[in-house]
């Protein structure tokens, strides 16, 4: 069998991804451990190319968790074994919690999001501004941790002021 790439409105997808086998939980440990790895690889990046944080069967994640060409899909017991073993390294996290079939993606790291945010404050001239939560949509609280932002509060809500320093 050979594997090509494939191109789809969203872009080229790995030859991986016209394998039978890659669609379903392998009973070899070994196989299963770099199939998911490849999965956590096409699901990150396909995330962040199409700025998807929240993964759910279906929808938007058709495209990836399909392939009409072979007739395979991700079946709901796999996808979320593997959310699951995306929880595990900190790539995700439940959501809601106590439950398993859907996460928000972490296609950056909470540190690296801290970095984008707080180059975009230096790069725009807003260290030492405040802003609010409605203008920075990500909550502020790697920043604050790390030193590089305190959080205001104001009567009609909170805000955020960016700090030259920190890091």
């Amino acid at each position: 069998m050979s594997l090509t790439t494939h191109t789809t409105p969203s872009g080229n997808l790995p030859s991986i991804h016209a394998a039978h086998a890659f669609f379903t939980e392998q009973p070899n440990p070994t196989t299963q451990s770099v199939f998911a790895d490849n999965w956590i690889r096409l699901i990150l990046s396909y995330a962040r190319h199409r700025r998807l944080f929240i993964l759910l069967a279906g929808g938007d994640w058709d495209e990836i968790l399909r392939n009409e060409r072979i007739n395979r899909r991700v079946l709901p017991s796999y996808l979320t074994s593997l959310i699951s073993a995306m929880v595990s390294r900190n790539l995700a996290y439940y959501e809601p919690p106590k439950q398993t079939r859907s996460a928000i993606l972490l296609w950056r790291l909470p540190e690296e999001w801290a970095d984008v945010l707080h180059s975009w404050g230096t790069a725009t001239g807003q260290l030492s501004t405040i802003l609010t939560l409605y203008e920075i949509t990500d909550p502020p609280f790697i920043l604050t941790r790390s030193g590089r932002a305190q959080l205001i509060g104001v009567a009609d809500g909170e805000g955020v002021r960016l700090l030259a320093g920190g890091k």
